[in-house]
């Protein structure tokens, strides 16, 4: 049952699952809330072992209010987690992630350091096409509705369904933009993803990248996903410091047939095989973290 509280000005949407123990946080990709199949799932796997465990609506996600501020939209999302995980004194924690959550996972930890206990991601989204793709699907479609028709038109786009009918206020919060105001956001969360000349993914340089000493677990990506590039995960265990480089507990194809079962309706979501990654964290999280 969700659970509601203000951090950054923001109602965000929240559970802790678990009673006490070491605080983790897991947050999904894409704009899918934490009620996605999968995600409760995997947090349960983690309690059943002592551990307490945050899943958390983003803003622009599920019951959370939308929010258009920061210089890119996982950046705002980062500092919004660090922020619900310090009132709720979980800090700090195991932040983890998946997909668009692996980003912000990072981001939250290496920006806020001492929020955090260690760092696992896994799906780390990257490469030319990875990240070009990106900025059309987050922004694209609001930019342009925007630009030609205003604030109604971005409020009655498909992609925002979800975040109105789960929490009805939003609509407001998208009518009190300003459209000029909301289209510079949206120019400004779309150059994130350009403008990665030194980055390893987007808000993360290199060189803060390579300051990161908490212990991180990188899962590999499938050599046959071009969303999640295995040249990003790999480049990524290859910087940071205190990263360890393991095999996923799924096939190379993993991220392609979770697509093509969600899309024919075989398969509730795209994470619902995360909590196969448990048993992993669990043994790194025993010999790495203190």
């Amino acid at each position: 049952m969700s659970h509601y509280t203000t951090v950054n000005g923001l109602s965000i949407a929240y559970e802790v699952i678990g009673d006490g123990g070491r605080p983790w946080s897991i947050t999904p990709g894409g704009r899918f809330s934490k009620d996605t199949p999968g995600v409760r799932e995997m947090a349960h796997a983690l309690a059943e072992h002592g551990n307490q465990v945050l899943i958390w609506d983003r803003p622009n996600c599920g019951e959370s209010d939308v929010c258009f501020d920061g210089p890119s939209e996982s950046a705002m999302q980062a500092d919004t987690l660090v922020a619900l995980l310090r009132h709720l004194d979980m800090t700090p924690a195991v932040i983890t992630g998946g997909s668009g959550g692996s980003r912000v996972s990072m981001l939250a930890a290496s920006s806020h350091r001492d929020a955090a206990a260690g760092l696992a991601v896994w799906w780390i989204s990257g490469g030319v096409y990875g990240l070009m793709t990106l900025g059309m699907h987050y922004c694209g479609g609001s930019l342009t509705a925007a630009w030609n028709d205003g604030m109604e038109a971005v409020a009655a786009l498909p992609e925002w369904a979800e975040v109105l009918e789960r929490r009805p206020e939003n609509r407001q919060r998208f009518l009190d933009q300003d459209p000029k105001a909301f289209v510079a956001s949206m120019e400004r969360w779309m150059g994130a993803y350009c403008n990665c000349t030194g980055e390893l993914v987007p808000g993360l340089s290199e060189a803060d990248a390579r300051s990161f000493t908490l212990p991180t677990l990188v899962f590999r990506s499938g050599e046959s996903d071009f969303h999640h590039t295995r040249a990003t995960s790999e480049r990524i265990a290859e910087v940071l410091p205190n990263a360890e480089l393991v095999e996923p507990p799924w096939g190379d194809t993993e991220w392609h047939e979770r697509g093509r079962a969600r899309t024919s309706g075989e398969s509730e979501g795209l994470f619902v095989r995360w909590p196969l990654l448990v048993p992993q964290l669990l043994e790194w999280s025993a010999n790495q973290l203190q």
